[in-house]
Formats: structure tokens, C-alpha cells, sequence
């Protein structure tokens, strides 16, 4: 998905974490969720802009690829 996502079963449980880090996708996002800025991710993670943007994108191209099945009513 991105240069900078990478997903490797021997790190963080095989759950994406940010290339080079042991920085799961999920605590970048959380962390901007939860009130931090770009900047205090930045800061908190030692990551780069380009990081946590990867961070965002990687989770957007997921729920975009997600598929609604309604069940019968």
C-alpha cells in the first residue's frame, strides 16, 4: 500500500506499522483521534509529516476498499 506501511508478522504482531519504527498505524491515528496534532504525533513517535500522512492514507485506501453486505430484512 505504501513505501512507508510496512506489515511483517515478526513485528507489532504483523499489524502495519510505520517503516523503519515499531510505531503501529493505529497509535498514529489514535493519537490524532484522540486530540494530539500533526505535530505532537510527530513529536511523540519521532515520526515525519510524510509518516503520519502515510499513516492517514494507509487507512483511508482500507476503508475505501471496505464492501457493505445489508443483511435481509
Amino acid at each position: 500500500m505504501s513505501e512507508r506501511i510496512i506489515v511483517d508478522a515478526g513485528t507489532q504482531h504483523g499489524k502495519p506499522v510505520i517503516r523503519g519504527t515499531r510505531v503501529p498505524v493505529t497509535r498514529v491515528l489514535g493519537g490524532l483521534a484522540g486530540g494530539m496534532s500533526f505535530e505532537e504525533v510527530c513529536r511523540e513517535y519521532d515520526l515525519t509529516p510524510q509518516d503520519v500522512r502515510a499513516a492517514i492514507r494507509y487507512a483511508e485506501e482500507l476503508v475505501e476498499r471496505e464492501v457493505h453486505h445489508p443483511l435481509p430484512a
